[in-house]
């Protein structure tokens, strides 16, 4: 654990007639919103970990499924070669409906724990990204950040169904996400959400074990991220 004063385990939630788990930490108050953040292709590893912790020390009560738990359990893997590779594989192995079941379990779990004391949002990273995107336009979550999600451009025919507030952070230099894909975000989300680019920045800029790490564009997106959950969660 990062902060004594932070209380952190790993908790079981269902998934259908199986079980699987979640990452959980309690703010000092031991109590406040809750947050769900959603894992990149690499597991709820050392950094996810770090992140929940973060949003705890926050005044959060923050969850992170474990989405990969039918293939391994707790997988936790590195950000270049075989792991990646795995990783890849790993997320186009799961189904569309596998995903939304995970999305709502948790979101659920979330709500029913008593330190959860006001309303729920999501931020996701990645693939991350693109599940806190399901969650605003499938369940009752009340405001998502989704944070360089991959193949939202894809799924724009669920943007009608969006109704809570909603965040897009993008990297200006992003391999994976073209600036026409965000464009094609922005066009969908008008009026609907909030876009931002981070000049220079590359895919994965928040993840500080990676090369492409970009601290000046990781503070600007959480704390934007922050004073947008201030404002919807407490509300």
């Amino acid at each position: 654990m990062a902060n004594d004063k932070v209380k952190t385990r790993w908790i079981d939630m269902q998934g259908g007639d199986k079980r699987f788990q979640g990452y959980l930490a309690l703010p000092p108050a031991g109590k406040g919103p809750g947050i769900v953040v959603f894992q990149e292709i690499f597991g709820v590893n050392s950094h996810i970990r770090g992140v929940v912790e973060q949003y705890a020390l926050d005044g959060f009560v923050v969850l992170a499924p474990d989405v990969f738990w039918r293939q391994a359990q707790k997988v936790e893997l590195g950000y270049e070669g075989a792991d990646r590779d795995r990783g890849v594989e790993m997320m186009k192995k799961l189904t569309a409906e596998e995903l939304l079941a995970d999305i709502r379990n948790t979101v659920a779990t979330l709500r029913a724990l008593p330190g959860v004391t006001g309303k729920v949002g999501a931020v996701g990273y990645c693939l991350g990204g693109r599940l806190a995107y399901l969650a605003c336009a499938n369940t009752d979550i009340d405001a998502a950040s989704a944070w360089y999600g991959g193949g939202i451009q894809d799924l724009l025919d669920q943007a009608p169904r969006i109704k809570a507030p909603l965040q897009f952070h993008y990297a200006e230099n992003d391999h994976a996400i073209p600036l026409t894909a965000v464009d094609k975000v922005r066009g969908a989300m008008t009026g609907k959400a909030e876009v931002f680019i981070y000049p220079g920045a590359q895919h994965g800029f928040n993840c500080w074990e990676r090369a492409s790490y970009d601290p000046r564009s990781a503070a600007l997106a959480h704390g934007r991220t922050l004073s947008f959950f201030a404002e919807k969660l407490y509300a």
